[in-house]
């Protein structure tokens, strides 16, 4: 899952990024309006954290700018306005959700969830594919109530591949949403490492990952 953070306070974004990191998501940080664009019109993002106060503009000018351009990603704003009017006009701009600051980094991952599954269409945390039960809010994987270990991108592949499953997602859509910019010494083939590796991790729980040569990979339920 991608995050784009638009957060000027660096100890902020820096803090919420970490905590992101930890729970498997993919965070990318942009300090203003203009960095954040140049993000979006590189990288289609998953989730989109935003602050209302930026240096070069409101934010909420940016998320009706967003959705003017039928741009969907699911915003979280972040406010220091306590005043319902603030937080009501957030929502009214187009906003998915709001945090007040200071907020519980623990909530926001919450929060973050339950946006992206929604746009996803899935009703709760917990997914059941063959012997497996994935669940995206604990970060866990178990196969008939054992616990498979799991590495958080080994875990952020079986999301991505889990949440699209039946359809082929390129090498290109998976990468973007294990690695963010800063990972620039990373090469697309690692994907396919992290393939192979998921791969032995789930051999004999009832589903397979398929390799489409030239396409991508396909998460299928089998009967075992």
């Amino acid at each position: 899952m991608r995050v784009l953070i638009v957060e000027d306070a660096a100890d902020v974004a820096e803090a919420v990024a970490a905590s992101l990191a930890r729970a498997g998501f993919v965070c990318d940080i942009a300090a203003d309006i203009a960095h954040a664009a140049a993000f979006l019109e590189a990288q289609a993002f998953d989730v989109i954290v935003l602050d209302i106060n930026l240096p070069d503009g409101d934010g909420r000018g940016f998320l009706r700018s967003l959705r003017r351009d039928d741009n969907r990603t699911p915003v979280l704003m972040l406010t220091a306005r306590f005043d319902v009017s603030s937080r009501v006009g957030a929502l009214d701009e187009g906003a998915d959700d709001y945090l007040v600051k200071p907020f519980d980094l623990r909530e926001l991952e919450a929060r973050l969830r339950v946006l992206t599954r929604r746009n996803r269409g899935l009703a709760d945390s917990q997914l059941t594919l063959g012997r497996l039960v994935i669940d995206t809010a604990g970060q866990t994987v178990r196969c008939d109530g054992d616990l498979v270990g799991m590495t958080r991108r080994e875990m952020a592949l079986l999301n991505l591949l889990a949440a699209h499953r039946g359809q082929i997602m390129s090498k290109e859509r998976l990468f973007d949403g294990l690695f963010s910019f800063d990972n620039t010494d990373v090469g697309l083939n690692t994907v396919e490492l992290y393939v192979a590796r998921l791969r032995k991790k789930l051999a004999g729980a009832g589903v397979a990952i398929e390799t489409h040569r030239g396409l991508g990979y396909r998460l299928d339920v089998r009967d075992e």
